[in-house]
């Protein structure tokens, strides 16, 4: 794999990690609550791969200019900085959410996972998002 193939795997590891976001929501509204688990440290799992394969990428390259011209071109970099704040916030949020589970406090669980979920899935789906305008664009 070249490293110019990296910014379609990243966008595929964002993807899939929306995916197993939204199957591990729907499983724990279920009340099956093994499966929930499987998907959600497998959407850690994925998110910590595009954080190996973006470091990596951006390591290599620096980083890649916005060559869009008109009212997209605002509409990007509002899509990025919310994305890079968000992506940045959601470590904490995330290791925050696991911890709570692995200690058991499923009260305390839920309640951050109420901020941490819609968080996470916005910054998977940006990204995807973010891939798609600066590369095919």
């Amino acid at each position: 794999m070249a490293v110019t193939d990296l910014p379609a795997l990243n966008a595929s590891l964002n993807l899939m990690a929306a995916i197993l976001l939204v199957l591990g929501y729907a499983f724990i509204r279920r009340g099956n609550v093994r499966r929930h688990r499987a998907c959600m440290l497998a959407a850690c799992a994925v998110s910590v791969a595009f954080l190996a394969s973006y470091s990596v990428y951006h390591w290599q390259v620096g980083s890649v200019a916005y060559t869009g011209h008109g009212w997209i071109r605002p509409v990007y970099f509002a899509i990025l900085i919310s994305h890079i704040l968000l992506a940045m916030a959601i470590v904490p949020l995330v290791a925050s959410t696991l911890w709570q589970a692995w200690r058991g406090a499923f009260r305390a669980h839920r309640r951050i996972a109420r901020w941490t979920f819609p968080s996470w899935m916005y910054v998977s789906v940006t990204g995807v998002i973010v891939y798609w305008m600066l590369y095919h664009g």
